[in-house]
């Protein structure tokens, strides 16, 4: 091989050698979020057990669970918006189980103009999804207690203000079925490591063609 010949191939194994390492580790993450979203899954759709003495967002974030108690006085409304029904108002209540704890449900969705209104209180069953809000950037904007209007579901902060526990759960129904429309637990995780990985491998394909051509072309003005 002409010394002239060394050096692009040098080049142009290391760069083939990255991409398809960056598009083997695609792969290995592919498999780590699938991993991910299938407990999300379970913990979701699994059969609801009763509420921990002492819930751990690392242990039962989104686990499905069946509580009943009394729903007490006191809202907090979270502005958000619903699929079906536009802006409005999540309410935040605090809710007494039936062991004496009390800590707080997330009753579900209102349209902005009934923000206000009279709300059922009272003994209630739920069956709904433990959660620690993530609402990512909102959460640092405060909310406007004078007018009761959240932007974040701040958790500490909405226990602190209901006096309950720093324990949500996100009502998907309710016995009696006549509160704020439940908005359930969803989770939408972008999964797009499959797509990543097939770009690098596509880029590792071009780079090594593109490193064939080049020493066809170095070794045509060579003979």
């Amino acid at each position: 091989m002409n010394r002239r010949m060394i050096a692009p191939l040098l080049f142009g194994l290391i760069g083939t050698a990255v991409l398809i390492f960056l598009g083997l580790w695609q792969v290995q993450r592919l498999d780590w979020k699938r991993g991910i979203l299938d407990s999300i899954e379970y913990r979701i759709t699994a059969d609801p057990v009763a509420v921990p003495p002492n819930p751990i967002q690392a242990e039962d974030q989104y686990r499905r669970v069946d509580a009943s108690g009394v729903i007490e006085t006191g809202e907090i409304h979270v502005y958000t918006a619903a699929p079906s029904g536009g802006v409005g108002y999540r309410v935040i209540a605090p809710l007494t189980l039936t062991d004496g704890r009390k800590i707080l449900i997330d009753r579900g969705f209102v349209p902005i103009g009934d923000k206000d209104a009279a709300r059922a209180i009272g003994p209630v069953s739920v069956v709904g999804s433990l959660l620690w809000p993530d609402d990512g950037a909102l959460d640092s904007i405060p909310p406007d207690l004078a007018k009761n209007i959240w932007i974040a579901r701040d958790l500490p902060a909405m226990a602190a203000e209901l006096d309950t526990e720093a324990t949500l759960i996100v009502a998907a129904r309710t016995d009696p079925a006549d509160g704020p429309a439940p908005l359930p637990v969803t989770v939408n995780i972008p999964n797009n490591h499959l797509e990543y990985a097939v770009t690098w491998f596509g880029l590792a394909a071009v780079w090594a063609g593109m490193t064939l051509w080049l020493l066809w072309r170095i070794k045509r003005r060579l003979d």
